[in-house]
Protein backbone atom coordinates (compact mmCIF):
# COMPACT_ATOMS: atom_id res chain seq x y z
CA UNK A 1 0.00 0.00 0.00
CA UNK A 2 2.75 2.56 0.79
CA UNK A 3 4.44 2.15 -2.58
CA UNK A 4 0.72 2.62 -4.99
CA UNK A 5 0.32 5.44 -2.22
CA UNK A 6 3.54 7.01 -2.91
CA UNK A 7 2.55 6.53 -6.70
CA UNK A 8 -0.69 7.84 -6.68
CA UNK A 9 1.01 11.40 -4.38
CA UNK A 10 3.38 11.16 -7.73
CA UNK A 11 0.34 11.97 -10.27
CA UNK A 12 -1.34 14.37 -8.04
CA UNK A 13 1.82 16.65 -7.58
CA UNK A 14 2.65 15.77 -11.48
CA UNK A 15 -0.84 16.90 -12.64
CA UNK A 16 -1.49 20.34 -14.15
CA UNK A 17 -4.62 20.16 -12.71
CA UNK A 18 -2.85 20.62 -9.13
CA UNK A 19 -2.91 24.21 -7.86
CA UNK A 20 1.31 24.27 -7.34
CA UNK A 21 1.46 28.01 -9.28
CA UNK A 22 4.17 26.14 -12.15
CA UNK A 23 2.51 27.71 -14.95
CA UNK A 24 2.35 31.32 -13.80
CA UNK A 25 5.61 31.93 -14.71
CA UNK A 26 6.90 31.81 -18.46
CA UNK A 27 10.95 31.95 -17.59
CA UNK A 28 11.35 33.60 -20.64
CA UNK A 29 9.48 32.77 -23.09
CA UNK A 30 7.74 35.49 -23.60
CA UNK A 31 10.19 37.89 -24.48
CA UNK A 32 12.11 35.15 -26.62
CA UNK A 33 8.66 35.11 -28.70
CA UNK A 34 8.29 38.91 -28.59
CA UNK A 35 11.94 38.37 -30.33
CA UNK A 36 10.91 36.19 -32.72
CA UNK A 37 13.53 33.84 -31.56
CA UNK A 38 10.48 31.46 -30.18
CA UNK A 39 7.94 31.28 -32.89
CA UNK A 40 6.66 27.63 -34.01
CA UNK A 41 7.00 23.97 -32.64
CA UNK A 42 10.22 23.70 -33.88
CA UNK A 43 11.82 26.75 -32.32
CA UNK A 44 9.74 25.69 -28.92
CA UNK A 45 11.22 22.54 -29.07
CA UNK A 46 14.71 23.74 -28.29
CA UNK A 47 14.03 26.29 -25.97
CA UNK A 48 12.15 23.44 -23.64
CA UNK A 49 15.31 21.30 -24.67
CA UNK A 50 17.58 23.92 -23.62
CA UNK A 51 15.31 24.25 -20.51
CA UNK A 52 15.15 20.18 -19.71
CA UNK A 53 19.07 19.34 -20.55
CA UNK A 54 20.72 22.90 -19.99
CA UNK A 55 19.16 23.74 -16.80
CA UNK A 56 16.86 21.80 -15.21
CA UNK A 57 19.40 18.63 -15.12
CA UNK A 58 22.41 20.05 -14.00
CA UNK A 59 20.90 22.57 -11.37
CA UNK A 60 16.83 22.05 -10.37
CA UNK A 61 17.29 18.54 -10.06
CA UNK A 62 20.11 18.49 -8.05
CA UNK A 63 18.27 21.28 -5.62
CA UNK A 64 15.27 18.50 -5.85
CA UNK A 65 17.58 15.82 -4.56
CA UNK A 66 19.66 17.80 -2.18
CA UNK A 67 16.18 19.15 -0.22
CA UNK A 68 14.67 15.20 -0.31
CA UNK A 69 17.45 14.08 1.57
CA UNK A 70 17.93 17.16 3.80
CA UNK A 71 17.24 15.76 7.39
CA UNK A 72 16.32 18.75 9.04
CA UNK A 73 14.86 22.23 8.91
CA UNK A 74 18.59 23.58 9.12
CA UNK A 75 19.77 21.22 6.87
CA UNK A 76 16.64 22.44 4.06
CA UNK A 77 17.77 26.07 4.96
CA UNK A 78 21.15 25.44 3.85
CA UNK A 79 20.29 23.74 0.44
CA UNK A 80 17.33 26.80 -0.24
CA UNK A 81 20.24 28.99 0.56
CA UNK A 82 22.59 27.25 -2.28
CA UNK A 83 19.49 27.58 -4.61
CA UNK A 84 18.97 31.49 -3.97
CA UNK A 85 22.99 31.96 -4.06
CA UNK A 86 23.15 29.81 -7.65
CA UNK A 87 19.80 31.61 -9.61
CA UNK A 88 21.88 34.66 -10.81
CA UNK A 89 19.22 36.73 -12.81
CA UNK A 90 17.04 38.39 -10.39
CA UNK A 91 13.53 37.73 -12.23
CA UNK A 92 14.22 33.64 -12.01
CA UNK A 93 15.22 34.08 -8.36
CA UNK A 94 11.68 36.28 -8.07
CA UNK A 95 9.71 33.62 -10.22
CA UNK A 96 11.41 30.83 -7.90
CA UNK A 97 10.68 32.29 -4.79
CA UNK A 98 6.82 32.81 -5.71
CA UNK A 99 6.71 29.78 -7.02
CA UNK A 100 7.83 27.84 -4.01
CA UNK A 101 5.67 30.05 -1.40
CA UNK A 102 2.86 29.21 -3.46
CA UNK A 103 3.76 25.81 -3.19
CA UNK A 104 4.39 25.79 0.34
CA UNK A 105 1.22 27.89 0.99
CA UNK A 106 -1.04 25.15 -0.91
CA UNK A 107 0.41 22.31 0.73
CA UNK A 108 -0.48 24.34 4.07
CA UNK A 109 -3.96 24.67 3.62
CA UNK A 110 -3.91 21.14 2.52
CA UNK A 111 -2.84 20.79 6.63
CA UNK A 112 0.68 19.35 5.53
CA UNK A 113 2.40 20.08 9.21
CA UNK A 114 5.76 20.54 6.94
CA UNK A 115 4.21 23.01 4.33
CA UNK A 116 3.33 24.85 7.42
CA UNK A 117 6.10 24.92 8.80
CA UNK A 118 8.05 26.15 5.20
CA UNK A 119 5.44 29.00 4.82
CA UNK A 120 5.68 29.79 8.33
CA UNK A 121 9.83 30.77 7.44
CA UNK A 122 9.83 31.95 3.85
CA UNK A 123 7.09 34.58 5.15
CA UNK A 124 9.55 35.21 7.88
CA UNK A 125 12.08 35.45 5.80
CA UNK A 126 14.28 33.01 7.34
CA UNK A 127 14.59 31.51 4.12
CA UNK A 128 13.55 32.12 -0.06
CA UNK A 129 11.70 29.44 -0.71
CA UNK A 130 12.89 28.51 -3.51
CA UNK A 131 10.67 25.95 -5.96
CA UNK A 132 12.83 23.09 -6.46
CA UNK A 133 13.79 23.24 -2.62
CA UNK A 134 10.62 22.79 -1.66
CA UNK A 135 9.44 20.71 -4.33
CA UNK A 136 12.04 18.17 -2.50
CA UNK A 137 11.05 18.47 1.12
CA UNK A 138 7.40 17.92 0.24
CA UNK A 139 7.37 15.89 -1.81
CA UNK A 140 9.16 13.28 0.41
CA UNK A 141 6.43 13.78 3.09
CA UNK A 142 4.39 12.77 0.71
CA UNK A 143 5.96 9.36 0.37
CA UNK A 144 7.63 9.86 -2.73
CA UNK A 145 10.69 8.27 -3.65
CA UNK A 146 13.62 10.35 -4.61
CA UNK A 147 13.85 9.09 -8.29
CA UNK A 148 9.71 9.87 -8.84
CA UNK A 149 10.86 12.80 -7.16
CA UNK A 150 13.35 13.44 -9.99
CA UNK A 151 10.92 12.82 -12.63
CA UNK A 152 8.01 15.12 -10.84
CA UNK A 153 10.44 17.38 -11.18
CA UNK A 154 11.54 17.34 -15.04
CA UNK A 155 8.11 16.65 -16.08
CA UNK A 156 6.44 19.58 -14.51
CA UNK A 157 9.17 21.84 -15.89
CA UNK A 158 8.51 20.74 -19.29
CA UNK A 159 4.84 21.03 -19.15
CA UNK A 160 4.99 24.59 -17.24
CA UNK A 161 7.12 25.75 -20.48
CA UNK A 162 4.88 24.19 -22.99
CA UNK A 163 1.49 24.99 -21.64
CA UNK A 164 3.06 29.09 -21.55
CA UNK A 165 3.74 28.20 -25.03
CA UNK A 166 0.08 27.13 -25.78
CA UNK A 167 -1.10 30.21 -24.05
CA UNK A 168 0.83 32.56 -25.77
CA UNK A 169 -0.42 31.14 -28.87
CA UNK A 170 3.38 29.97 -30.00
CA UNK A 171 1.71 26.20 -30.94
CA UNK A 172 -1.56 23.77 -30.08
CA UNK A 173 -1.87 20.90 -27.62
CA UNK A 174 -0.72 18.57 -29.97
CA UNK A 175 2.73 20.15 -30.51
CA UNK A 176 2.86 20.29 -27.34
CA UNK A 177 2.83 16.85 -27.07
CA UNK A 178 5.74 16.56 -29.77
CA UNK A 179 7.66 18.60 -27.89
CA UNK A 180 6.78 16.73 -24.52
CA UNK A 181 7.21 13.33 -26.34
CA UNK A 182 10.26 13.93 -28.02
CA UNK A 183 11.95 14.84 -24.69
CA UNK A 184 10.97 11.91 -22.95
CA UNK A 185 14.44 9.63 -24.18
CA UNK A 186 16.83 12.00 -23.04
CA UNK A 187 15.00 12.93 -19.90
CA UNK A 188 14.89 8.93 -19.14
CA UNK A 189 18.89 8.92 -19.88
CA UNK A 190 19.52 11.84 -17.27
CA UNK A 191 17.32 9.85 -14.60
CA UNK A 192 18.91 6.62 -14.98
CA UNK A 193 22.35 8.34 -13.51
CA UNK A 194 22.49 9.81 -10.17
CA UNK A 195 21.79 13.39 -9.95
CA UNK A 196 24.41 15.98 -9.74
CA UNK A 197 25.64 17.08 -6.28
CA UNK A 198 25.35 20.48 -5.15
CA UNK A 199 28.92 21.61 -5.45
CA UNK A 200 28.86 20.43 -8.85
CA UNK A 201 25.91 22.22 -10.54
CA UNK A 202 25.44 24.12 -13.40
CA UNK A 203 23.21 26.05 -15.74
CA UNK A 204 23.85 27.31 -19.36
CA UNK A 205 20.45 28.80 -20.43
CA UNK A 206 21.93 32.44 -21.66
CA UNK A 207 19.08 33.11 -24.37
CA UNK A 208 16.25 32.26 -21.74
CA UNK A 209 18.42 33.96 -18.98
CA UNK A 210 19.32 36.98 -21.08
CA UNK A 211 15.23 37.38 -22.02
CA UNK A 212 13.99 37.31 -18.80
CA UNK A 213 16.54 39.94 -17.43
CA UNK A 214 15.09 41.97 -20.60
CA UNK A 215 11.91 41.66 -19.49
CA UNK A 216 11.34 45.50 -18.41
CA UNK A 217 11.92 46.24 -22.55
CA UNK A 218 8.85 43.89 -23.84
CA UNK A 219 5.00 43.55 -21.96
CA UNK A 220 6.12 40.25 -21.08
CA UNK A 221 3.86 40.01 -17.77
CA UNK A 222 1.22 38.04 -18.78
CA UNK A 223 2.36 34.94 -16.41
CA UNK A 224 4.40 36.94 -14.13
CA UNK A 225 1.80 38.97 -12.28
Amino acid sequence: MTEFAGLLASLQQSDSFFPSGSMAFSWGLEALQQDGLVKDAASLAVFVESQALDRWAGLDQGIVCAAWRAVSLDAWFEVDAWAEAVSLPEPMRQGARRLGRTLAEVHARLDCGLARDLRAAIVSQRTPGHLPAVQGALWRSFGIDEDNARAISAHTACTGAVSAAVRLGIVGHLDAQHVLTALRAPLAAILARPAPALDESWSSTFAADIAVMRRHRHDARLFAN
